[in-house]
């Protein structure tokens, strides 16, 4: 059986720790070890992970430091975590729930696929009791990579090889990581770039709880939309992208050279990406419309210090 790190950040989570870290113990055909980041909180979270210590194969890191984001706090997983003897890394927050098989499928997946990083479609779940299925599983194109993310980081297995090279562009450069977002996002946009190959399964392999706390949930709805269009037409989300691209070392990529000339016509250039940059079809032409608004109203990049 495979050997898998599980890297788990978490914060004010007594609520849901429990239910979570019962699903991770019931991973089946594999061998695991959770590895635990817990953000400065206000609940009872330490003492909750101190006594389930006892009952799971748990190894909580030192506690103390605000990081003030689920991204900051995975970046110090990977950076501090020694996983180099085990098979596979996989991400998970504090408050899902896993299906039985979801590591074992995982890693299935990457064999027959010859990949080195995997993620899956989600069943969103909200505590009204409604699901939805998060569709994630759309064709990957040249640079979506540059704008979006696979799926959601609880779904993330990545082989040794590609943990490693991550950690190490992560520590070379730690004193910069704040100005990346997304632990999810950056994973599968290094690992695109630097020629890794990333599997998104069409499975749902979880189940991916929703409430006002998520970082970045399930995108659904119409009051999901308004809220990343809100993001979008204030520039925010280009400026996430080009300060990702720099610490990736992206910046010579024709979709990054064109949205950091931000001239009007180099944004009208960048429309033509579009079917390039974003994987689902309305998000391709969502793209398109956002770089012709910042074409006839301009866009100023905002570099994040």
């Amino acid at each position: 059986m495979k050997n898998i790190a599980i890297l788990l950040a978490a914060y004010n989570g007594e609520q849901y720790l429990l239910e979570q870290l019962q699903s991770i113990n019931s991973q089946t055909n594999i061998n695991f070890k959770v590895f635990i980041s817990l953000d400065e909180s206000t609940d009872n979270s330490l003492e909750l992970i101190n006594k389930l210590k006892n009952k799971y194969p748990i190894e909580i890191l030192p506690y103390g430091v605000k990081y003030g984001s689920a991204g900051q706090n995975f970046f110090r997983l990977i950076r501090d975590v020694d996983f180099l003897d085990y098979d596979y890394i996989a991400f998970a927050d504090q408050d899902d729930i896993w299906k039985p098989t979801k590591l074992a499928d995982a890693v299935s997946c990457l064999e027959k696929s010859n990949a080195d990083g995997y993620s899956s479609n989600v069943t969103a779940f909200w505590k009204t009791g409604t699901q939805v299925l998060v569709k994630k599983d759309y064709p990957q194109a040249k640079y979506d990579y540059l704008f979006e993310s696979p799926g959601p980081g609880c779904t993330f297995v990545m082989t040794n090889k590609l943990a490693l090279a991550i950690k190490e562009q992560i520590r070379s450069k730690y004193s910069d990581i704040k100005t990346v977002w997304l632990h999810d996002w950056y994973c599968y946009s290094f690992a695109r770039f630097y020629g890794y190959k990333w599997v998104i399964d069409k499975a749902e392999t979880m189940l991916y709880r929703q409430h006002e706390s998520n970082e970045v949930g399930a995108n659904s709805g119409w009051k999901s939309f308004k809220q990343r269009l809100s993001v979008m037409l204030q520039g925010d989300g280009f400026n996430k992208a080009l300060q990702q691209a720099d610490f990736i070392e992206q910046s010579n990529l024709a979709p990054i050279k064109l949205l950091r000339s931000s001239s009007r016509l180099s944004l009208l250039k960048l429309s033509l990406f579009s079917f390039q940059c974003r994987r689902q079809l309305s998000h391709k032409m969502f793209f398109f419309i956002i770089c012709i608004i910042f074409a006839i109203k301009g866009y100023e990049y905002n570099e994040q210090k």
